[in-house]
């Protein structure tokens, strides 16, 4: 079962920071970790963890953490329990 503190674990790996900083509203940018290098770590990380291959145009729509879990349901069938 794929959970939400596994995703925010995920996350933070990508980010290096505290898991605790992660929650749905985190936006790209927000953060000084979260830049357009990391983002690419995040989706390497993603893709990896959930063994899926994230499309150029779903990366860039992955904005904010909440979109994150949005297009890894609807577009690649990760459910992710809360």
């Amino acid at each position: 079962m794929k959970t939400k503190q596994r995703l925010y674990k995920v996350f933070a790996k990508a980010f290096e920071i505290p898991v605790e900083a992660v929650n749905d509203e985190l936006q790209y940018q927000q953060i000084a970790e979260w830049d357009s290098m990391s983002h690419l770590v995040l989706i390497s990380e993603l893709e990896s963890f959930y063994d899926i291959s994230i499309g150029m145009e779903d990366v860039l729509e992955m904005n904010n953490v909440q979109r994150v879990r949005e297009v890894l349901h609807s577009k690649y069938g990760v459910v992710i329990e809360h």
